[in-house]
């Protein structure tokens, strides 16, 4: 990719990514700030811990959604690099929201959505591996770690090697997101699924 498409189609899926999607979705349902709520995340599983279910999986799809989007429109106009670079950058978004204060989520439903979009077979595995995980053992985190460590495996199976490359520095970003969560992980202190705060 030439700087002429790159800068455009990373700008474009950065501003998207950063759309907050769990805080629009409790405002929109009356529950408040959600960064006052349980965790202070603005994702899914947050909104969960407010109890309601409708604002929570709009929230997810919405999350989901924008990797999406990003990576399917940028493979349209521009061609399979751009569509990496949007996915990445979307998830950057997500994370270091511009309309937060650079701050946000923690990126999972954004990188599953963009991984769906890139390689339908690697965002599926993601997916499963993360459902796998959070039916055994009802800790989303947990979850959300597991399933961004074995995605790169998974793109390397599926996708191809460069694609492999993106979706690690996609899991580090997860990584450093979840590093709180690892710690609360370590010390047993990290709540289940659907748990409230």
């Amino acid at each position: 990719m030439d700087p002429i498409t790159l800068i455009p189609t990373a700008l474009l899926a950065y501003l998207l990514g950063s759309v907050p999607f769990g805080l629009v979705m409790a405002r929109v349902f009356g529950l408040g700030d959600i960064r006052k709520i349980g965790s202070g995340n603005i994702g899914a599983t947050n909104v969960l811990r407010t109890g309601n279910k409708p604002a929570a999986a709009l929230t997810l799809i919405g999350d989901a959604g924008k990797g999406a989007v990003a990576v399917l429109i940028a493979r349209e106009v521009a061609g399979e690099s751009a569509a990496g670079i949007a996915g990445l950058f979307a998830m950057l978004g997500h994370c270091q929201s511009v309309f937060l204060g650079f701050r946000g989520g923690k990126g999972v439903a954004t990188f599953l959505g963009t991984l769906l979009a890139l390689s339908f077979p690697v965002g599926l595995a993601a997916c499963a591996t993360w459902a796998a995980v959070a039916a055994v053992f009802r800790i989303s985190s947990l979850s959300a770690i597991v399933a961004a460590l074995l995605a790169p495996v998974w793109a390397l199976i599926f996708y191809h090697w460069h694609g492999a490359v993106l979706v690690a520095l996609m899991t580090v970003l997860i990584l450093v997101k979840h590093r709180e969560n690892i710690a609360r992980l370590r010390a047993g202190t990290e709540p289940k699924i659907g748990a409230r705060r």
